[in-house]
């Protein structure tokens, strides 16, 4: 696990500058703590920073071919690269080092673009094929490495971290509008788009080719939802099984100490149960999250009972970290620095604290994200086929159904629900995660939101899955936005932060294809999701985690917003200097703010949106030294967190 950065240029007769390259190397180090390599060499120059995981002494990058004539920077695992090594040995290939990395560069020699389909792993490398004067950079099938590129004319510079990106003087720092509004809608900004305007996110699944004809990007991989025939729920369900054992098999390769971020979930407990099937002479290190927090409170948030209870049925080494408000707050400014771009998602703190405590023990941790994604965990799920099922065969019991909705859920929810009964699943759905209701939105921006990107984003993932496939419609469109610029955005940005590896069995590209294949009943039965899953851990889990509701990562961030922290969100977005008054109506700004100290409306989640967009935009576009608890700017910003000190 590593940092990456480089600069091509065809239409520039000046060399690459190396110092320019160490710049946009050194701001990754928190990626890469143990190592920093560099390649410049006339119009191209790749920098990388390295996480020792694989072959710790002879891993070191860029690494080269045997004739130095291809050489690459990678940021990931390939963990099949033992067999692929075998086979490129036979085919004539010869390796210097054990590392994976390497396999990828005699895989390229080999299959040339068409190596990526040979691996099975998380990645975001590129490959500089310097006899072609060709570049080539590649992103995993499901987007859970970042790949961040800014392109002007011939010239084009690529980074695992936009704050790389901007340490070269041409790229400016001006926000996107298009992208604001979207954040607005859904707290986080789909790819291809950035908040930056001009710097690009290489979508999953996706290669991208410069050389003297300029630059070309092409999908080379997709999900294809089909249901095979004849097949039994019983094989399905022993497929399953042998997909995800294997899956967690090839995430246990490493040199160094390995554990599990728990939360006493099913997705997460699976892992465990599965890990220490694997490793039963091992006693493995488990780490939670939870809150410090009234005892009134502590069972809505709190999942401690729960984690204990798997780790104790698996004799894991347990650790807990117990989160403050003052945490809280105090943590913003750094998280928003890693994060990069605006990701109003509240549950990246509790994921930075635990990856922080993880580190003291473990290098790598796996985890169950994904599995809601593949396996249709989520509750939107069924209330969105409830909604689609009366609006198709029983229109006229459409107002009848939003009025229902509005009474069964409190506030903005209830309102939400109502007006989304009234239109089809293509305008209906948006993601499992929403902003901020689009009327709000609309009078914060002084604009109708209508034809947005978000729109045209969900809707290029409808048209891809058949109508009549309502379910897979809402999943695809979920592993093609939400997962890679929400979920797997945040999982890497703070692990990374803390120098920690984090690998996610459940989004291995053949267990994923495998549950694109399953019928639906087999995901979602009746109000039961993630089902396969269930009856794979009937007998392996306590029956306390297979029968307990999805929690998710819960925050107690609106009593802290109202309580705790309410001077903080005064003193943030109430400044008469605050970014957010010079993007949006300061007006508007002061209601939200007002109905949610009131309690006349749960304003949370739209705090917590203009909090995150604010801070961005102190340390990103203003880079003012107030914004940062020590003084300085971007440049020479560092994290402060234990392992770089």
């Amino acid at each position: 696990m590593c940092g990456i950065c480089g600069i091509v240029n065809f239409d520039r007769s000046e060399p690459v500058d190396r110092n320019l390259v160490e710049r946009m190397n050194t701001i990754l180090v928190h990626r890469g703590p143990d190592d920093d390599g560099y390649f410049v060499e006339g119009n191209a120059g790749f920098g990388h920073r390295r996480l020792s995981i694989i072959d710790l002494g002879g891993g070191k990058q860029p690494i080269f071919n045997e004739d130095e004539s291809v050489l690459i920077v990678f940021n990931g695992e390939i963990y099949n690269y033992a067999d692929l090594t075998s086979e490129l040995i036979q085919l004539g290939h010869q390796f210097k080092s054990r590392s994976d990395t390497e396999a990828i560069v005699h895989a390229y020699e080999q299959y040339g673009d068409a190596c990526v389909d040979h691996f099975r792993g998380m990645f975001a490398f590129a490959i500089w094929d310097r006899r072609r004067k060709r570049l080539l950079v590649a992103r995993d099938r499901l987007g859970i490495k970042p790949l961040y590129f800014y392109q002007s004319g011939g010239f084009l510079a690529f980074a695992s971290e936009i704050k790389s990106l901007l340490q070269i003087p041409e790229v400016s720092r001006v926000v996107d509008s298009g992208a604001l509004e979207s954040y607005l809608t859904l707290r986080y900004v789909p790819g291809p788009q950035t908040m930056f305007k001009g710097i690009f996110k290489l979508q999953p699944g996706h290669l991208l080719v410069m050389d003297d004809r300029g630059v070309q990007i092409r999908k080379y991989w997709d999900l294809e939802y089909r249901t095979g025939e004849g097949i039994s729920s019983d094989d399905y369900l022993g497929r399953f099984q042998e997909l995800l054992e294997e899956s967690v098999k090839l995430r246990l390769v490493a040199e160094v100490p390995l554990g599990v971020f728990l939360s006493g979930g099913l997705d997460s407990s699976a892992i465990l149960a599965v890990m220490s099937k694997l490793r039963e002479r091992e006693r493995i290190k488990t780490f939670s999250v939870g809150y410090e927090v009234p005892k009134a409170q502590e069972e809505s948030v709190n999942e401690f009972e729960y984690a204990r209870l798997a780790a104790n049925a698996f004799g894991a080494e347990h650790h807990e970290f117990k989160l403050t408000a003052e945490d809280f707050r105090d943590s913003l400014t750094d998280l928003v620095w890693y994060l990069d771009e605006p990701l109003a998602d509240d549950s990246c703190i509790p994921l930075y604290f635990i990856a922080r405590l993880a580190r003291k023990h473990i290098t790598v941790v796996l985890s169950g994200e994904g599995a809601d994604e593949i396996l249709a965990g989520y509750g939107i799920y069924k209330r969105m086929l409830a909604i689609d099922a009366a609006y198709e065969h029983f229109p006229r019991l459409t107002p009848w159904v939003a009025r229902n909705l509005a009474s069964m859920f409190p506030g903005q929810a209830g309102q939400r629900y109502a007006r989304w009964a009234s239109l089809p699943m293509e305008q209906r759905y948006r993601g499992v995660s929403m902003g901020m209701p689009s009327t709000l939105r609309e009078q914060l921006l002084g604009r109708n939101g209508a034809g947005t990107a978000v729109d045209n984003a969900f809707g290029a993932c409808f048209e891809t899955v058949p109508k009549k496939d309502v379910l897979n419609r809402m999943l695809y469109a979920d592993a093609k936005i939400w997962l890679p610029d929400d979920l797997l955005l945040k999982a890497d940005k703070m692990t990374m932060a803390n120098g920690l590896e984090l690998r996610v069995p459940f989004l291995d590209h053949k267990l994923v294809e495998f549950a694109a294949t399953l019928p639906a009943e087999l995901k979602l039965k009746g109000s039961t999701g993630k089902y396969l899953l269930r009856e794979a851990m009937k007998n392996v889990l306590p029956k306390q985690i297979i029968h307990r509701s999805k929690k998710g990562f819960p925050v107690p961030t609106e009593s802290w917003l109202r309580g705790d922290l309410k001077d903080f969100v005064h003193d943030t977005l109430l400044a008469s200097d605050s970014a957010c008054r010079g993007h949006m109506d300061s007006r508007v700004i002061e209601k939200i703010v007002r109905e949610h100290e009131t309690g006349s409306e749960n304003r949370r989640q739209e705090i917590w949106t203009l909090l995150v967009f604010e801070i961005w935009h102190r340390l990103f576009i203003d880079q003012r030294a107030d914004a940062y608890p020590r003084g300085g700017s971007i440049h020479d910003r560092r994290p402060r967190h234990h392992l770089l000190q």
